[in-house]
């Protein structure tokens, strides 16, 4: 595959590649051949980004481009993007971690096996702080391909009218392995050919032998009978992402809300309307909500300006903190505000991430999502315990004039291409 090879070394250590050909500045990669990933997908989409490992967050992914096929230049999106914290409070209010800034998330990196990462890559990773100094280097990044199954499928249309297009798609996919206590977490990013994104967090490993005396209401019974009852608990997943939309960190954030009306004996109707976050702003998801990202930068061929959606996945918000309380955070950037609680830092207005959103204009918006995912165990649970997943996706919105993935035959159909009825 076209992932760059392997090696061992500090991440601060990386020397700056050469500069990139003026036709695309913007959107090189800005690494030494060590931190730096390159993937062409089928389809003709080529991702790039450069990555490097952080003491407390782990894998965090720099300059990350998308070169759908047809556009001449990288197109860069984010400038960083990273877990910000996993939280886990523990239903019988015995135990509540900060897995990132207070268990030693980073320093726990696993070795993978070779088997785990099929055809692709295990890159080396210099672990800052690690437990044992005189082993610092873990084979602990995955960067492979994997199939997403249908890209796209279209019948009995186009030029050849019966013909079926279809395409099974493929995805960059990178990943690492944490463990913190009994629980091992997989941090998976991918990277679609149709430039969608997906950040999720898999938990694994083993039910915690010492959290079996909860409470009916507060555990579930595992093992024969209801004797041991293994404790209820959160896991509050935080992702940071740092936009920088064709080169720029100026984005826009826009809210669409759609509202939908029934008159009496005629059929529904559904309006839907922008507003404008020009303010920071701790944001509920609703059932007709959804929030983009603007560039302010670039525009597709179509000349509309390029975005992306953000698309949450399924979340059980927690109401106990003040930071979990809301589902996304739009906060305008200081390089002080890094983890969305218990932030090692010491800002001025506070180590949450709501604490952060005090009414500042956003010229430079951080994106902040929050997943929950409520863990009542089940006798599946053991042993090991089936990977349970959380995350979300970043949409292309209007970032290319067409799907990129669209075969030629089917090229001129951008817009109103058949006559009206």
């Amino acid at each position: 595959m076209g992932v760059t090879g392997v090696a061992a070394g500090p991440a601060g250590s990386a020397q700056a590649a050469p500069k990139a050909p003026a036709k695309a500045p913007a959107a090189a990669a800005d690494c030494s051949a060590a931190y730096k990933i390159e993937q062409k997908l089928d389809g003709g989409t080529t991702w790039r980004m450069c990555w490097h490992y952080d003491s407390k967050a782990g894998l965090v992914l720099d300059n990350v481009s998308y070169q759908p096929k047809g556009e001449a230049a990288p197109i860069k999106v984010l400038t960083s993007a990273k877990l910000a914290q996993i939280h886990v409070p523990y239903d019988d209010g015995s135990n509540e971690y900060d897995d990132l800034t207070g268990q030693d998330f980073a320093q726990a990196l696993q070795q993978l096996d070779p088997a785990e990462c099929p055809d692709g890559t295990i890159k080396t990773v210099r672990v800052p702080g690690a437990w044992d100094p005189d082993h610092p280097d873990v084979k602990g990044l995955c960067a492979t391909t994997r199939a997403r199954g249908h890209a796209y499928r279209m019948g009995g249309a186009g030029p050849d009218g019966d013909k079926v297009y279809q395409r099974q798609g493929k995805d960059l996919l990178l990943y690492t392995v944490n463990m913190v206590g009994w629980y091992e977490y997989i941090t998976e990013w991918r990277f679609s050919g149709d430039g969608t994104m997906t950040m999720q967090v898999g938990a694994t490993g083993t039910l915690s032998p010492i959290d079996y005396d909860a409470g009916d209401g507060r555990g579930w019974p595992i093992g024969k009978g209801a004797k041991d009852y293994a404790t209820s608990h959160a896991h509050n997943v935080f992702w940071r992402l740092n936009f920088g939309l064709d080169g720029s960190p100026k984005s826009k954030i826009e809210q669409y809300d759609s509202k939908t009306t029934t008159a009496t004996g005629q059929k529904p109707k559904t309006k839907t309307t922008r507003t404008k976050v020009t303010k920071e702003l701790a944001g509920d998801a609703a059932a007709q909500r959804w929030w983009r990202v603007v560039s302010t930068a670039g525009k597709n061929k179509d000349g509309h300006p390029r975005s992306y959606e953000i698309v949450p996945g399924h979340t059980s918000k927690f109401p106990g903190r003040s930071y979990t309380k809301h589902d996304v955070y739009f906060t305008e950037y200081n390089k002080c505000e890094q983890f969305a609680s218990n932030n090692p830092r010491s800002c001025s207005v506070g180590k949450s991430v709501d604490k952060w959103v005090n009414g500042e204009n956003l010229k430079h918006p951080i994106v902040w999502v929050n997943i929950g995912f409520h863990h009542i165990a089940r006798d599946e649970d053991q042993e090991p315990m089936p990977v349970h997943w959380q995350g979300f996706q970043l949409a292309p919105r209007d970032v290319t004039a067409m799907n990129p993935l669209t075969p030629s035959a089917l090229s001129d159909h951008n817009g109103h291409t058949e006559g009206g009825g």
